[in-house]
């Protein structure tokens, strides 16, 4: 078997296996590389293969825990462009990444094997109001895609057992699963939030989810627009901001390259 090379890198927490291959990997190779006991450990792969559109750095190819494939995530693709900073050399730079959610343009600045990375994430499109019961209570999910899906509630975070269980039976029961995402107000500007993934579970971080629901915020009246906002996951801080009426989202925050080996 020919050795894998990778780098394995981190934003917030949400952990990925980086490696630049010419297609994505077997759904058997991903679920070994991510067991947390039996192999490297982490939420998901990131496959870095040519471009696919004219002026683009390299695309991004994500690969969950078990093996499925979003269309998009944010917490690696600040990652990817770190590596791509590292590999090219430069410390700050300008990047257009091709992913399954189309064309990511990106500003990294980094300072050796850390970065803060700036990402035009896209358009946020609504999806309208999905109500699910829990312990006799309705809770209202607004539904909005970052070009992946999410099912976002203002009702506060509960326990972390409900969270895992609300956001694996929500995403079940939804057609190509969702994201699952709980919010409760920090102060002004200001906000905490527990996200369920499909394909991986509760994680650290969700870039995607973290823009969500910003532009959800944003379009309920509970945060403003065109001014950045901060959505503190368990991971720790994004800087969101949403344009309105196009709902444009921008994302800023860090990724760092933990380690590199050969499997």
């Amino acid at each position: 078997m020919t050795p894998l090379e990778f780098d394995k890198y981190e934003g917030l927490g949400n952990d990925f296996i980086v490696v630049e291959a010419p297609e994505p990997l077997p759904v058997e190779a991903v679920t070994r590389l991510c067991d947390r006991h039996f192999g490297i450990g982490a939420d998901g792969v990131l496959v870095v293969t040519p471009p696919r559109t004219p002026g683009a750095r390299a695309t991004m190819i994500v690969q969950n825990a078990d093996g499925s494939r979003p269309e998009m995530c944010g917490n690696g693709l600040r990652c990817v462009a770190l590596h791509l900073a590292r590999k090219d050399g430069v410390e700050r730079t300008d990047y257009v990444v091709d992913t399954d959610a189309g064309r990511k343009p990106c500003t990294v600045e980094r300072s050796g094997d850390e970065a803060n990375v700036s990402i035009d994430m896209g358009r946020a499109v609504p999806g309208g109001v999905e109500r699910v019961e829990s312990d006799g209570k309705i809770l209202a999910f607004e539904r909005v895609s970052m070009g992946n899906p999410h099912a976002i509630t203002f009702s506060g975070i509960p326990s972390l057992s409900l969270v895992d269980s609300l956001g694996s039976r929500i995403s079940a029961e939804t057609p190509g699963g969702t994201n699952v995402e709980f919010v409760a107000e920090r102060g002004p500007r200001s906000f905490d939030l527990v996200v369920w993934e499909r394909g991986v579970g509760r994680t650290l971080a969700c870039g995607t989810g973290a823009c969500a629901t910003a532009a959800a915020l944003a379009l309920a009246g509970r945060a403003p627009f065109a001014t950045p906002i901060e959505i503190h996951l368990p991971g720790g801080p994004l800087e969101i901001s949403v344009t309105e009426g196009t709902l444009d989202v921008r994302m800023r925050g860090p990724a760092r390259r933990v380690f590199a080996g050969r499997l």
